[in-house]
């Protein structure tokens, strides 16, 4: 019971971090339709810059917010300059563009950082912490909590303000929208710029424990897709449930089997699920009915 109580800590917290980037994803697809293979990056570029701005001198919680705001800027700027430029192209020739700007990324991130893994400090001291039976550390616990507010935030912001129902109103129709005022181009920017800030949270909270590279945000970003499309493209709660589950099938697949197959092990049960059930788990949705 130890060892089940152990790999479900690691599932939680590694499959938390799969849910915050699938939910990257969801921003951006409910309100734009544009699949963005890029949101890895943003994961990325979370951790390395928090790394240079730390070891250079700036205070660790300022440092934490400066990254985000860096982070977000970059979204913004991939969208007004390559996103709304090809607004009329097809969805294939959107996403190719996501793959070229992750690319480009990821070149300029092994330019600056270099293609070594860097050591980032945990938010708060990190020994070890023991549930029942099994260990876990504060920055494991930092991780989910980090979701949960993810989850939180996103709820308050579509439900419950003026911006949500912008983002609704997009999602449902963009033409309406735009008669009653409401500028679709305007919140496509604001859904980059969100997304990006849900990939620099990932991004630092996973830094500590992952030790960033420039090329961390590939990986990471299929399991986030993997997690969106899992639960039901479109639908926050599915990349929520998705990422959980991926995260748990990668862990008890590398305690009970291997740890060299476990990626393997986790998608072959994807392809499982999907050939199942198609849509998703929860369903594809829009966020205009229910998708966030």
């Amino acid at each position: 019971m130890g060892d089940f109580f152990q790999f479900t800590l690691t599932g939680l917290t590694i499959g938390s971090i799969y849910a915050i980037v699938g939910l990257g994803f969801v921003t951006i697809y409910s309100v734009t339709k544009v699949i963005n293979l890029a949101q890895g990056e943003f994961v990325m570029l979370g951790g390395l810059t928090m790394y240079s701005l730390s070891t250079s001198g700036v205070p660790y919680w300022l440092a934490f917010f400066i990254t985000i705001g860096i982070v977000m800027v970059i979204g913004w700027l991939m969208e007004w300059v390559l996103i709304r430029k090809a607004k009329g192209a097809s969805p294939i020739s959107l996403i190719i563009l996501t793959i070229g700007a992750a690319i480009f990324i990821r070149g300029i991130a092994s330019m600056i950082w270099g293609k070594d893994q860097v050591r980032v400090a945990p938010f708060t001291e990190n020994n070890p912490i023991s549930i029942a039976g099994a260990t876990t550390t504060p920055q494991g616990i930092w991780v989910v909590a980090i979701m949960l507010f993810v989850v939180l935030f996103l709820y308050l912001l579509i439900d419950k303000t003026l911006i949500g129902k912008a983002f609704q109103a997009c999602s449902v129709n963009p033409l309406a929208a735009r008669l009653m005022g409401i500028s679709p181009n305007r919140m496509s920017s604001l859904s980059f710029t969100l997304s990006a800030a849900l990939g620099a949270l990932a991004g630092l909270a996973i830094a500590p424990i992952l030790f960033p590279s420039y090329d961390m945000g590939a990986m990471l970003g299929i399991k986030g897709f993997s997690a969106a499309i899992l639960g039901g493209l479109g639908s926050a709660p599915g990349a929520v449930l998705g990422g959980m589950l991926i995260g748990l099938f990668e862990a008890f697949g590398a305690g009970y089997i291997s740890s060299g197959m476990k990626d393997a092990i986790a998608f072959s049960i994807i392809l499982l699920l999907l050939l199942i059930r198609p849509s998703g788990i929860l369903g594809e949705k829009n966020v205009g009915k229910g998708g966030l």
